[in-house]
């Protein structure tokens, strides 16, 4: 490997929380639609992702996934509000305001949990959220419900 491709390699990985912030909060905090094409260079191409709806293995599918997001949600913005660091695994809380078309916004609550492997590569992502809690939320009386079949099924 060359100097120049040593240097490519260097430029993309993760070493730091700050890094990992900076590049959610630029992720989803774009004019319009959102944006991975300045983090997927960070993925393995080996990765293994995970949320409440998918789960994934490999970096097509993981650019698949983004695609089909970023075509789905008319807006999409991301507030980091805690992240930690433990060895090479990442802890990132979040709230993630979404618009789907034409319906009002909604903010998402989750976490996720990022690996990575010792050239500083992403090899695992999982993502925690309710992803239907959040939304029903905000449909007036129908969230309320949810929430109370919620508690009295599982709660």
């Amino acid at each position: 490997m060359d100097e120049a491709e040593k240097q490519q390699v260097q430029e993309y990985c993760i070493r730091d929380i700050e890094t990992v912030k900076a590049l959610w909060s630029k992720t989803y905090n774009t004019e319009g639609k959102p944006d991975w094409s300045h983090i997927l260079p960070y993925y393995h191409s080996d990765i293994k992702f995970r949320d409440s709806v998918q789960e994934l293995h490999g970096k097509d599918d993981f650019v698949a996934m983004t695609d089909r997001l970023a075509k789905r949600s008319k807006d999409l913005t991301m507030n980091i509000v805690n992240a930690a660091r433990e060895g090479n695994v990442f802890f990132l809380e979040w709230e993630m305001t979404i618009k789907f078309r034409k319906n009002p916004s909604s903010v998402l609550y989750g976490a996720s949990r990022i690996r990575v492997n010792d050239e500083g590569k992403i090899i695992e992502q999982r993502d925690y959220y309710d992803l239907w809690g959040d939304i029903f939320d905000n449909i007036p009386r129908f969230g309320k419900a949810y929430r109370r079949f919620m508690i009295r099924k599982f709660g």
